[in-house]
């Protein structure tokens, strides 16, 4: 975490922006962290409370977006080539796609609160070639409530911590 305080401290915004995209990518970014900090950051007027979620929220969008979008190019030969490698044989990865069309938008707007299944979702996402628009609008109602969500709980907590 020390790095990502760095980060912040040099670039701000931007770093912010950077740093939840390429963890949503599947980079080793502590997401949660991350927003809750700038939560934190916000609450001692070190940031912009609004500005830091509408970043976080950008962030996280074009993360999902990328994602999905590698998922869609590439995803589907990577997976026949090395999934046997991790487990995903091409009978069980059908079977995950079957439960994917099927409760795949639910799948989607959830993931965003578990770690690690988040970004796997979107190049499932991808893979699984579902309609871009459908993705779009789950993806955004989920990035939203994500980053509202987590930089509020930063804010509150970093308030209450201002006045001990």
């Amino acid at each position: 975490m020390p790095w990502v305080i760095e980060m912040i401290s040099q670039y701000g915004y931007i770093a912010i922006f950077a740093l939840l995209a390429l963890g949503l990518l599947g980079l080793p970014v502590p997401d949660e962290l991350l927003t809750l900090f700038v939560g934190y950051l916000s609450s001692t007027m070190v940031l912009d409370y609004s500005l830091s979620v509408l970043v976080c929220f950008i962030g996280s969008i074009t993360g999902m977006l990328i994602s999905y979008t590698i998922g869609l190019r590439v995803g589907q030969p990577v997976v026949d080539r090395y999934g046997k490698w991790v487990g995903l044989t091409p009978k069980r990865f059908a079977s995950v796609k079957r439960w994917f069309f099927r409760f795949g938008n639910w799948t989607i707007f959830i993931a965003y609160f578990v770690p690690g299944i988040r970004h796997v979702t979107s190049y499932v996402s991808g893979i699984s070639a579902m309609s871009f628009k459908k993705y779009l609008l789950v993806t955004v109602a989920g990035a939203f409530l994500w980053s509202l969500l987590f930089v509020s709980i930063g804010y509150l907590v970093g308030s209450k911590l201002t006045f001990i």
